[in-house]
């Protein structure tokens, strides 16, 4: 496979196996280790990073379906960790562990990209696919209502 991909920006020439999960590809090729290994099948929400701007399971995306796509990554979704999201996750002190929190992160931001002013339905419902094993459900949830208040003032 010889085919170039943007990462957070930047163009990147691939030469895998098209089988390859793009999890891999960003953490062992590049070492953009932010996205986490979790559970290898999708289901933990660990692994999430946003593909033309949706979210995904990096861990069960083939390197050969994001050919020619934009790929960010919790790297790329602010370049200084200053975005809404992420100062609402300090500020609620949402991490425990913190394994989680990347895909967290990067699923929240995917549902303020098409959902600005979530419910708390809205919010449970398209975060229950991420798991927190320190259960931190509610200071996640405070944590996106926080950054959709931020970014509408931003607007």
């Amino acid at each position: 496979m010889d085919n170039t991909i943007i990462i957070n920006g930047k163009n990147h020439n691939i030469d895998v196996d098209g089988d390859m999960p793009l999890l891999w590809f960003l953490r062992d090729r590049l070492a953009f280790t932010g996205t986490k290994f979790g559970c290898g099948s999708g289901l933990c929400g660990a692994c999430t990073v946003h593909v033309n701007g949706q979210a995904v399971r990096s861990c069960v995306t083939p390197m050969n379906s994001v050919v020619s796509k934009k790929i960010t990554t919790i790297e790329g979704l602010s370049e200084n960790g200053d975005h809404p999201l992420q100062q609402a996750w300090l500020n609620n002190n949402v991490p425990q562990c913190g394994y989680c929190q990347a895909g967290q992160i990067m699923n929240a931001a995917s549902l303020l990209a098409t959902n600005p002013s979530p419910t708390d339905q809205d919010i449970d419902t398209a975060m229950q696919g991420n798991i927190c094993r320190c259960g931190t459900y509610q200071r996640i949830k405070k944590a996106i209502s926080e950054a959709a208040d931020t970014l509408a003032k931003e607007v």
